[in-house]
C-alpha cells in the first residue's frame, strides 16, 4: 500500500534523513520508535509533504515526492500532528466538519460513539478543551477523512497516565477495525503493545525493522538506539 525508498528529508540545507526505506501493508500497524532527533517525526511529515525531501514515496502505486500536502491528503493519508492543531476558536463540531470528506464509513455519529467525550462537548471551543480531550478531537479530525492510513505523531506526549491508556485503546480499537496505522511514540511499552512491526530510526535510518517479539529479544538494539 505504501512503499518508501531511499527518503531523504531536509530543513532547509540541512539533511535529517538520508535514505529510509520502509513498507505498510493495509491493515498493518507500524510503530516508528528512536531517541529525540532520530528523525522519526520528519519521517511522518516527509509523507504528508510537510518538509522537502527526495527519494520515492508510493501511495497505492502514486507518486507522492512533489505533490502539496492537500493532494496527499485528499489521497487517503490522515495525520494528526504532535501539536494537534485543532482550531481553538472553533467548536469540536467545527473542527471534525473541517476534516470531512467524501463518504465512509467515519461520520459524526461513528467519530461521537468511539469518543463519547466529544459529543457532550460538541458546542465547546476546542481550545478549552482538555489535552486529552484536544488529542481524541484531533484524532477524530483526522477520522473524519475517511482515510486508509493513519499518520500519528506523538499522541501521547504530555498526558495523563489515564489518557494514555484511553487513547492506546483507542488505536487498538482502530487497529482491530482494519485501519493501517503509522504510530511515531516513544512510549516503548504501548508501541510494541499495538504494533504488528517495529522500525527503529537512528540518525536519520531505519536501523532496526522486525516485529515487537523480536524488538524486545533484541537487547542490543534497544540500548544502542532506544534506551537513555
Amino acid at each position: 500500500m505504501l512503499q518508501v525508498q531511499n527518503l531523504r528529508a531536509f530543513y532547509g540545507p540541512t539533511p535529517v534523513l538520508h535514505g529510509v526505506s520502509f513498507a505498510i501493508q493495509p491493515g498493518e500497524t507500524v510503530a516508528l520508535l528512536g531517541r529525540n532527533g532520530a528523525g522519526r517525526s520528519t519521517t511522518a511529515k516527509a509523507l504528508l509533504g510537510l518538509v522537502r525531501c527526495q527519494g520515492s514515496i508510493l501511495w497505492r502505486g502514486q507518486q507522492l515526492v512533489g505533490q502539496p500536502p492537500f493532494a496527499i491528503a485528499q489521497q487517503g493519508i490522515a495525520y494528526v500532528a504532535e501539536a494537534r492543531d485543532i482550531f481553538p476558536r472553533l467548536s469540536v463540531q467545527q473542527n471534525l466538519l473541517l476534516g470531512q470528506k467524501g463518504t465512509g464509513p467515519w461520520t459524526f455519529d461513528a467519530v461521537y460513539t468511539l469518543f463519547p467525550h466529544l459529543k457532550a462537548r460538541q458546542h465547546t471551543p476546542g481550545g478549552v478543551l482538555s489535552g486529552g480531550e484536544q488529542q481524541m478531537l484531533a484524532l477524530g479530525r483526522a477520522l473524519m477523512g475517511n482515510p486508509q492510513l493513519l499518520v500519528v505523531d506523538e499522541p501521547t506526549e504530555g498526558l495523563a497516565p489515564q489518557v494514555v491508556a484511553q487513547v492506546a485503546a483507542t488505536l487498538q480499537q482502530l487497529k482491530n477495525q482494519g485501519m493501517a496505522i503509522l504510530l511515531v511514540e516513544q512510549k516503548l511499552a504501548l508501541a510494541l503493545d499495538i504494533a504488528d512491526r517495529v522500525l527503529v530510526v537512528g540518525r536519520g535510518r531505519v536501523v532496526f525493522d522486525g516485529t515487537p517479539q523480536q524488538l524486545r529479544s533484541h537487547a542490543a538494539v534497544r540500548r544502542e538506539w532506544l534506551e537513555v
